[in-house]
């Protein structure tokens, strides 16, 4: 009798075995490698300076990258979305947040954004972009090997094409205005670029300072009978702004110059500019490696490859411009 429950014992654990191993594999063979990364939930803090057409862009390329690679806000991906409004303060307050809330990565977008949530932590994954100088910020090492929790995309543009852009428009132009803040590493590490390509140019460049956004108007006063041209990098104060210094340039018959396409779209005569929604969408891809295991440490600084020409035709009028064929021929878009 013993020996025959001692078989059916053996028969009953040797059945619930098989049938745990069979469910392991059906389980293994329902997860391919394609839906592994979009099975994780993550939660993702964005960090962004201030509302402008330019970092609102490059937020939605990223946030489309996440979706196209599985990643949908509300389902298996958490969004807290925090813009300072210009505000250091703010800046510091929210990267604060971020690190109390555990988040499992963060998007900073602009340079003061970086700056303040990389002094916040040195865990969470951050993943910068419209960051011009990631290395003189102090955010990596260097471009090619970060070497820590910071990586992403710059929006370093290239002055002298954009200077030649605006001598083939306005090529008796001798003393260009540059409005800036002069307080944004960003913006300085660009000016200096732009003070060098205006040596070689034979241009003079003529420096209006700002603090914030309040002062944009006052600047581009300032500006007026003093200069050919004026130019604004790709600063967050000026592109938040854009209507104070387009309405100075109109009426004065300034042509303006920027380096970012949306500030076009917001009145500018024209750019040899960065794309942001392309550059966001960048960043997103570098999200998706980090997601599935990359080391921010190891990953390069990465940027755009080609720039492209656009122009505002109304503005220039505006401005009392006549743009060149040769220059609306080159262009990759045409405003009217």
């Amino acid at each position: 009798m013993k020996k025959i429950i001692w078989i059916i014992s053996l028969i009953m654990i040797f059945s619930l075995t098989a049938a745990g191993c069979g469910n392991n594999n059906e389980q293994s063979q329902g997860t391919g490698n394609e839906k592994e990364s979009a099975d994780k939930n993550i939660k993702l803090g964005i960090i962004q300076i201030s509302e402008h057409a330019a970092l609102d862009a490059s937020r939605k390329g990223f946030l489309d990258v996440l979706a196209e690679n599985g990643y949908k806000d509300g389902e298996n991906l958490t969004v807290d979305y925090h813009n300072a409004q210009g505000d250091q303060s703010n800046l510091q307050t929210i990267a604060n947040k971020f690190v109390a809330d555990r988040v499992d990565m963060v998007l900073a977008i602009a340079t003061p954004s970086a700056i303040a949530m990389a002094g916040a932590t040195e865990d969470i994954p951050i993943l910068i972009t419209a960051v011009t100088d990631p290395v003189t910020a102090k955010l990596v090492d260097s471009n090619e090997k970060p070497g820590g929790n910071v990586t992403g995309t710059t929006d370093l543009a290239p002055a002298k094409d954009q200077f030649e852009l605006l001598k083939k428009i306005v090529p008796d132009a001798k003393k260009i205005g540059v409005i800036y803040n002069s307080s944004e590493v960003n913006s300085q590490v660009q000016v200096e670029m732009v003070k060098e390509a205006a040596k070689d140019m034979d241009l003079e460049i003529v420096e209006a300072t700002i603090s914030n956004s309040a002062e944009v108007m006052q600047a581009a006063q300032s500006l007026v009978g003093k200069v050919d041209a004026i130019y604004a990098p790709s600063d967050n104060n000026v592109a938040s702004s854009m209507p104070s210094v387009v309405s100075v340039a109109e009426k004065n018959q300034i042509p303006f110059f920027v380096s970012v396409e949306d500030m076009v779209d917001d009145g500018a005569l024209g750019a040899m500019g960065i794309d942001y929604y392309e550059l966001g969408r960048m960043t997103g891809a570098m999200a998706i490696k980090v997601i599935n295991g990359e080391n921010t440490a190891e990953m390069p600084i990465e940027g755009l490859p080609d720039f492209k020409i656009i122009i505002n035709k109304g503005a220039a009028e505006r401005m009392g411009v006549t743009v060149p064929q040769e220059v609306l021929n080159q262009a990759e878009r045409i405003i009217d």
